[in-house]
């Protein structure tokens, strides 16, 4: 008993004086240039921040690509953390919308296959060059769509620099003859709110189609919102199905707007963080402060319209503050959702630069830091938030534009408003399942650390 006691107290000795070693250790120190220096510096942080830190187990091998070792990092199932270098463009995550402007789909009709433009950035490489919605790609620089390489090809366009697209247009008459589009990369910078007041059965119905939260846009809410109360709106559709999200300020800005009833003190979003960044309330108030100075909450009161529910057009690019919306619209207000199932983004975070060497760059991180969730602690819907009224805006060859009243989305949410029952045209389209999605989408809902 005695040696065995003696034994222990040896062994905890032991680990004790290793112990007191080790924090005495000097840290390793690399080389500046050298992807160790980078690589230990993300470890750091992830360790410190990331919301699934306790998936990571060791450090692994910091002799990697930056980028590609920050993969290393994550959890298994994370879509949404990424790191960039400002000095590296292609370290970024790349779209069509962010490249040339434009987001597209793929479909099947009559048998053939085609891409079809969705959605086309005002004042971007794709308008300037003439794309515009519901045109059919039947050909991709040289390259005709397929049943097997549609997914493959939009990898391709991706990656390119100038797309030469071959499109054609259906309307009534069927379809255009065949003309050849040349889109090359470009800037495109922040994009208008369109709206419009729609009358239908004696009701005044506000459309409002809002491409991105951007910080700073509350001014523009304001403005656009003062001329809808003014028209004596009663009813609203907010179209948000290529909003793919942006500022959680410019969110709170728009949802101190439409809801009725509120006061600048109640809770607008909850975030709930690992264990360093634990959990935080955010009010209506003090989310809009955040990243938003030029008003306040009391003037954005001001341009309430006299409504009490919403309806929202959703799909598969509605994501991050656009779900935001919808999810902590509803502790106050109805919200009517229509169309498809949203991406399912219900995490934020903050950008962490490295910012060790003042006089050079260094590697940005946009890590997932906190889960996102309601006043009434509603959320958890990162498989998308299912819509009240189910449907696709794919419907019939002949797409309409956003806004018209003719396209179906729009339609629906007007028929539902004034209690129409017109049933939708079957489909004679048929979407295919593609990969390309995630890509158009924002990479992360931003937050003020």
């Amino acid at each position: 008993m005695k040696y065995h006691l003696q034994a222990r107290l040896f062994s905890f000795l032991f680990f004790a004086l290793l112990l007191i070693s080790c924090e005495n250790e000097e840290p390793v120190l690399y080389d500046e240039n050298s992807n160790e220096y980078v690589n230990d510096w993300m470890y750091q942080q992830m360790k410190r921040y990331y919301l699934w830190n306790n998936s990571i187990n060791n450090q692994g091998s910091l002799s990697l690509n930056p980028k590609e070792y920050f993969s290393t990092l994550l959890k298994s199932d994370d879509i949404y953390s990424f790191a960039l270098h400002p000095e590296l463009p292609e370290t970024a995550p790349q779209s069509l919308r962010r490249k040339f402007g434009f987001d597209m789909s793929f479909i099947e009709f009559e048998g053939q296959y085609y891409g079809v433009i969705l959605y086309v950035l005002e004042d971007s490489p794709a308008k300037r060059s003439g794309l515009q919605r519901g045109q059919f790609i039947t050909q991709v620089n040289g390259q005709k769509l397929k049943s097997e390489n549609f997914d493959a090809l939009y990898n391709k366009m991706i990656a390119a620099n100038q797309l030469d697209l071959n499109v054609i247009l259906y309307t009534q008459t069927g379809f255009s003859d065949p003309k050849t589009i040349s889109v090359s990369q470009g800037f495109t910078f922040s994009q208008p709110i369109v709206y419009k007041v729609i009358e239908e059965k004696n009701t005044k119905i506000g459309y409002v189609e809002i491409p991105h939260f951007d910080v700073g846009q509350a001014q523009e809410y304001l403005q656009v919102f003062r001329e809808l109360k003014a028209e004596s709106i009663t009813q609203l559709v907010l179209d948000l199905r290529y909003n793919g999200g942006g500022d959680v300020s410019s969110a709170a800005a728009l949802s101190i707007i439409l809801a009725p009833n509120i006061k600048a003190a109640d809770i607008f979003i909850k975030f709930e963080g690992n264990a360093n960044g634990g959990n935080v309330e955010q009010s209506f108030s003090e989310a809009l402060k955040s990243n938003e100075s030029a008003v306040n909450f009391e003037v954005l009161r001001t341009a309430h319209p006299s409504i009490n529910k919403v309806y929202i057009l959703c799909g598969k690019r509605t994501a991050s503050a656009s779900e935001l919306i919808i999810n902590n619209l509803k502790p106050y207000m109805e919200v009517i959702t229509i169309g498809e199932k949203t991406f399912g983004k219900d995490v934020a975070g903050f950008p962490i630069e490295d910012d060790r060497i003042p006089s050079k760059r260094g590697w940005i991180l946009y890590p997932a830091i906190y889960k996102l969730f309601n006043a009434r602690h509603e959320g958890n819907y990162s498989k998308g938030i299912e819509p009240e009224i189910n449907i696709n805006e794919l419907q019939q060859p002949e797409i309409f534009n956003l806004g018209n009243s003719s396209e179906i989305l729009l339609s629906k949410a007007l028929n539902n408003i004034s209690g129409n029952t017109n049933k939708t045209k079957a489909a004679s389209l048929r979407i295919l399942p593609s990969a390309a999605v995630s890509s158009d989408i924002d990479p992360l809902l931003q937050v003020k650390p």
